[in-house]
């Protein structure tokens, strides 16, 4: 399997071919977790594979069939509500180390965390939906620049423990509710080796063809642990070898995927590029400190049948939305207009005009 044939099975497996109908939530389900810290951006990589629109998937995150919380590596994601429970459950305690070794630098020890974690449930019980700022007031925890990070550690305690996560956004503000009157807890919840396979085989199936080393990324476990789930998968995957590569993937793909012409215009952060530990099936070395940086921060990629040739940015307007474009190469004018043909599933999901300059 070449490259090229890679990059092709990932936008199978990705679901940006959007062969069947979809909803925002099935999209988020499909994945497992779908990175998700530059907001807006997040909710257009789940609109980039259905046809909802951007308000259809800000209701969706609004009445909780898709959480925005704190989960692996660690870092904002998108989690189904069918999935959170099983998996802050497999990767908090993980998670946890960074965030208590944050915590104790400002003298937070689990005691004192475990007391705030009291506090903030009395004061979102009842449907109580409030901002990060206004949940700091009410600890007395003021802003300032030797404990900036503070605030955002004591949060994410408190979304790992399984307590807060996202609540109804407050205009343009991040709210906090709690997770337990958002979604009701399971009853029965899976073994940590169930978990991990379970974890193991969403991914493959979902980001697929995908290397070991791509899903210990990914999740953020060790190779060691990782290599445990895949050994317990192997005949519920396929797999191949190449350049010394071994590419595990879903029994979904097939030869009948066949190859097809396609542009993507796609957000920062995408799972795309950035559920991979290496990325060179899909962008050439040479041009991917033009899409991410080494401190990992990823801008909007155009793709051409699986190759990023290009980055975009946009800018909302009053009536518009202004589009502007950046290729690698020169790119004839006949060339861009075709590619620009990508771009009306943006302008559908945005629901407003785009002006490309």
């Amino acid at each position: 399997m070449t490259h090229q044939e890679i990059s092709h099975h990932r936008l199978v497996s990705q679901k940006l071919y959007k062969k069947t109908k979809s909803s925002p939530q099935e999209i988020v389900r499909h994945f497992g977790a779908m990175q998700a810290q530059d907001y807006a951006m997040a909710k257009w990589a789940i609109g980039s594979r259905c046809d909802a629109s951007e308000v259809a998937i800000e209701e969706a995150i609004n009445s909780a069939q898709i959480i925005r919380t704190h989960i692996l590596r660690p870092t904002w994601h998108f989690v189904s509500a069918d999935d959170i429970y099983w998996m802050l459950d497999l990767s908090s305690p993980q998670v946890k180390r960074f965030t208590n070794s944050a915590a104790k630098k400002y003298g937070y020890d689990d005691k004192k965390l475990d007391q705030i974690n009291l506090a903030i449930e009395k004061m979102l019980a009842g449907n109580n939906h409030m901002t990060r700022d206004e949940i700091m007031q009410e600890l007395n925890i003021k802003k300032s620049s030797s404990q900036e990070f503070l605030p955002g550690t004591i949060i994410m305690n408190a979304e790992l423990d399984g307590l807060v996560c996202n609540g109804k956004m407050k205009g343009k503000q991040i709210t906090y509710a709690l997770l337990e009157e958002r979604v009701l807890k399971p009853i029965t919840k899976l073994t940590k080796e169930e978990a991990l396979a379970k974890l193991a085989k969403r991914y493959f199936e979902s980001h697929g063809p995908a290397t070991l080393l791509d899903f210990s990324w990914w999740s953020g476990f060790p190779r060691t642990t990782c290599k445990i789930a895949l050994n317990a998968l192997e005949l519920q995957l396929n797999f191949v070898e190449t350049e010394g590569q071994t590419y595990w993937f879903g029994n979904q793909i097939s030869d009948e995927n066949h190859f097809r012409e396609s542009v993507h215009f796609l957000p920062a952060f995408d799972e795309i590029l950035i559920s991979y530990k290496t990325r060179e099936v899909s962008i050439l070395l040479e041009h991917q400190s033009k899409a991410f940086t080494n401190n990992g921060i990823f801008k909007p990629i155009i793709m051409e049948n699986g190759k990023v040739i290009g980055t975009w940015k946009r800018t909302i307007k009053k009536d518009h939305a202004k589009i502007e474009t950046q290729f690698f190469n020169e790119t004839e004018s006949s060339k861009k207009e075709i590619l620009f043909e990508g771009i009306k599933a943006f302008e559908n999901y945005l629901e407003m005009k785009i002006v490309i300059e």
